[in-house]
């Protein structure tokens, strides 16, 4: 058994969560913020089989995209302000970071 951790932008998370019960698996959404750009993203941890892990990790990629969006930079607090640019920055968002570990037991009561 594998313990799947979905890291993925919270536009994606919705049609995730729908693929994934589509295709009978359970899952565990938690809210989450990410360092970078500090903005919403959704924890995904599902609980599965050996032999479902390539399915789920499918399921997971063709939901989850890469798109391009314009973000603010957020100003220096302190440090040298030379090398701070004041003008938006387009950077590739989206996605998802996936974790998959080993579980030595499951047990849901």
């Amino acid at each position: 058994m594998k313990l799947i951790m979905a890291v993925v932008q919270d536009k994606d998370s919705n049609r995730l969560s729908q693929a994934l019960v589509e295709h009978n698996f359970r899952a565990t959404k938690l809210a989450s913020t990410g360092g970078f750009l500090r903005s919403g993203n959704t924890t995904f941890m599902i609980g599965v089989e050996d032999i479902r892990v390539d399915k789920a990790l499918q399921i997971i990629n063709d939901n989850c995209k890469h798109r391009d969006q314009l973000v603010a930079p957020v100003s220096p607090m302190g440090g040298n302000a030379d090398s701070y640019v004041p003008y938006p920055v387009e950077v590739e968002v989206g996605g998802a970071t996936v974790f998959v570990l080993p579980i030595e037991q499951f047990h849901q009561f």
